[in-house]
């Protein structure tokens, strides 16, 4: 589905209520945005905020989702700034859940992602950490924990986002066997294949799949709404899924059949209950 821009469409074409022009407002800016969290900034009550999502969706300016609405992007990654911010509570309890999946004393190689970057976030506790990166991000994260080596693969960086992309940064990956991969995705599909928007990213990340013994993927349940070009590869590929919502039944039996030990760091886990 192609992305439409406000500024595209004529005032005779779309009339919005002040609110509705703010709630689209909020959508492009975060990506997200969700009904009760609208219904309390606004003062409003969340049937009044669901007629609005439901116009607004109905004239193709956003896109409904389990409690709320997303910006279209189905084919247009998200600024890397802005994704940040997006779903940033559950990338958070998906890094530190990922983390404590990681021994000390473990070799780990992590690819672009807003929240493969949690996840270092969190490695910055453990002892004896080397880790391997294409993410400048990542490397700056990881550069002042106590106990940590970094590896940055060469190649050329994109400006978007700080990730490095190229044969040279293939090559040195190819170098390594390590223990632990943790990769992210921009998009899941229903049949369980992981893809991206960057072909030269995704030559990266299959190439960190091959090179670990045990691979970690990190994803929201947003990337279940969305979708990508390029397959980085599918489900079955990887060792362990942590994610921060149940997901659909058909993505548990295609981690049940294969084998895929499917984690949700939900908030209860992560507040101890």
């Amino acid at each position: 589905m192609k992305e439409i821009e406000l500024k595209s469409i004529s005032p005779r074409q779309v009339t919005m209520s002040p609110r509705q022009t703010d709630i689209l407002g909020h959508a492009r800016s975060k990506g997200r945005v969700d009904v009760d969290d609208l219904a309390s900034h606004f003062a409003v009550t969340p049937q009044t905020i669901r007629k609005d999502i439901n116009e607004l969706s109905d004239r193709g300016l956003l896109q409904r989702v389990h409690g709320g609405a997303v910006y279209p992007s189905n084919v247009t990654n998200f600024a890397y700034d802005s994704r940040r911010v997006l779903a940033a509570d559950a990338k958070q309890r998906i890094g530190a859940a990922a983390a404590a999946l990681i021994p000390d004393n473990s070799s780990i190689m992590l690819n672009i992602g807003t929240t493969t970057e949690q996840v270092a976030v969190a490695l910055r506790q453990h002892v004896g950490i080397m880790a391997i990166t294409n993410n400048l991000n990542v490397a700056n994260i990881l550069r002042e924990a106590p106990s940590a080596e970094v590896i940055i693969a060469g190649g050329v960086v994109r400006r978007s986002d700080g990730g490095i992309v190229g044969e040279a940064t293939v090559d040195l990956i190819n170098q390594f066997r390590v223990d632990f991969a943790v990769i992210g995705s921009s998009a899941i599909d229903p049949d369980g294949s992981l893809l991206d928007f960057d072909y030269r990213e995704v030559r990266v990340a299959q190439a960190i799949i091959r090179h670990a013994r045990r691979t970690i993927l990190v994803a929201d349940s947003m990337k279940f709404q969305r979708t990508a070009p390029v397959r980085i590869g599918h489900l079955s590929d990887i060792d362990v899924f942590v994610t921060d919502r149940q997901p659909a039944q058909a993505i548990v039996d295609i981690c049940r059949a294969s084998d895929v030990d499917l984690r949700i760091a939900d908030a209860a886990r992560a507040n101890g209950g």
